[in-house]
């Protein structure tokens, strides 16, 4: 017979989990005031708020925890990362921050300024609050099949090449300070972009001399996405694919709290000498010395081994294997979600399985909450609430998809765990005609709101 699939690793230290009761899970979110982000570790049996820095380090990565040097200036450790980092993405100026959003913070200090235009896929909560802080504006050039939960397309992260170019067409190339290629695309269901629409981004924008930065959080796994679904490139190994997509860029920002498996970290990738000093002044005003950039020694280590594991075929397999086999439990039990699954996440449609709750209600952060309630799982909405309000008019913005994400962090929980996960969503789907009311808002901060913000449950 053939052999069935098997993980490549074993487990060497486990942690245990709490359980607890409906009525438990009612008082805790409710003394919440609504908000999963307020809930403690503990008040969680399935914790898929996120994949950042949730993930399981190897006993590799580990050992150079041990191997870290913690000098001031010129660490042993930032040079293991700079060879790494380097070698994989064939940038050879780097600045090391404590995770992504410091990256952005630093990059984007020295490259964006008010009233510029900063076209992209779907760029992410933090990106964009980044963007809007400077008073610059975000525009979301995706191609329209990623916004469709139901169609069938390999590449739902890639750029509409025409709405790019109209961008470019319309303004001045220097309000454009670089175009940003989100890899995978989070927003839209961790969907992945293929190498061809990387290629013709980066030929396009050449062409109206605009530089390309890469948001390269989850680039590992868009290289396995570009390996399994892009003929051209199913004889090429990973590491290969991963230096062909950064051929076409000019920087990146990361948060190697995703592909490089380690619990805190960034850094910042550049390919121009120019800019590296630039952003060199930015990083030590609020990271720390360019060479270790608010991370540790020993973190920076493991940063530099979770980047050689990360980008592993092996592992990628399993990984994103995992998060297909939590979708196919899903669709066997009749949930609807964002399809193909994507690499980090299952993103399940709210707006399909509670229609009935008005838009004002916030869908999204509805379901998540009967799913804590149901049976201590937490996820996170990518809706109304994440959209955050329009910086002019104060409004709420209304994505086109109303998103549950379950993010799965890397080689932590089994396929137990997510049959679990399954089983809850799928008795709330058999209920979901009895959920007649949403939420309204009752506090909330001026940008990224999210976060912090406290609900007030409205009753029918």
């Amino acid at each position: 017979m053939n052999l069935p699939y098997a993980e490549p690793y074993r487990i060497k230290v486990v942690e245990p989990l709490t359980r607890s009761t409906r009525a438990q899970r009612e008082q805790w979110i409710r003394e919440a005031s609504y908000n999963l982000f307020s809930l403690r570790s503990d008040q969680v049996f399935i914790d898929l708020l996120t994949d950042s820095g949730t993930g399981a380090m190897s006993h590799y990565q580990w050992s150079e925890v041990m191997l870290g040097d913690e000098s001031y200036a010129g660490s042993l450790s930032y040079y293991k990362m700079k060879d790494a980092i380097n070698n994989l993405l064939g940038m050879p100026y780097f600045l090391p921050t404590h995770q992504g959003r410091a990256a952005e913070n630093v990059l984007f200090s020295a490259m964006i300024k008010q009233g510029d235009l900063v076209p992209g896929n779907a760029h992410f909560d933090t990106t964009k609050g980044h963007i809007e802080f400077r008073r610059a504006v975000a525009v979301d050039c995706t191609i329209n099949e990623g916004c469709s939960t139901t169609l069938l397309h390999p590449f739902k992260g890639n750029i509409d090449l025409n709405k790019l170019e109209k961008i470019y067409k319309s303004n001045p190339a220097e309000k454009i300070p670089f175009c940003l290629i989100t890899v995978t695309c989070n927003t839209n269901g961790g969907q992945p972009v293929s190498m061809e629409n990387i290629r013709e981004v980066a030929a396009l924008s050449k062409k109206y001399g605009i530089p390309v930065v890469f948001d390269a959080a989850r680039f590992a796994e868009n290289a396995y996405f570009i390996k399994v679904r892009e003929k051209a490139y199913e004889q090429h190994d990973i590491r290969d694919i991963v230096r062909e997509m950064f051929s076409y860029g000019d920087a990146a920002t990361m948060s190697s709290k995703k592909d490089a498996i380690v619990n805190m970290g960034g850094f910042i990738a550049m390919r121009d000498k120019a800019l590296y000093d630039q952003a060199s002044v930015y990083n030590i005003m609020f990271e720390g010395f360019v060479t270790y950039g608010g991370m540790a020694g020993r973190d920076m280590g493991a940063l530099a081994q979770g980047l050689m594991e990360g980008t592993e075929f092996d592992y990628l397999e399993s990984r994103i294997g995992q998060v297909a086999y939590l979708g196919e439990k899903l669709r066997e039990l009749g949930v609807p979600f964002q399809e193909p699954t994507g690499g980090h996440a299952v993103f399940v449609d709210a707006k399909k399985i509670l229609p009935q709750i008005p838009k004002e209600e916030y869908q999204a952060q509805t379901l998540a909450i009967e799913l804590y309630l149901e049976g201590g799982v937490r996820g996170v909405e990518i809706g109304t609430l994440m959209a955050d309000r329009d910086p002019v008019t104060r409004e709420n913005r209304y994505p086109a998809m109303e998103l549950l994400r379950l993010a799965i962090p890397r080689r932590t929980y089994t396929n137990n765990h997510m049959d679990y996960v399954a089983a809850c969503l799928g008795n709330i789907h058999e209920r979901r005609d009895q959920i007649r009311r949403g939420y309204r808002i009752v506090n909330e901060k001026p940008i990224m709101r999210h976060f912090t913000v406290e609900l007030e449950k409205l009753e029918v």
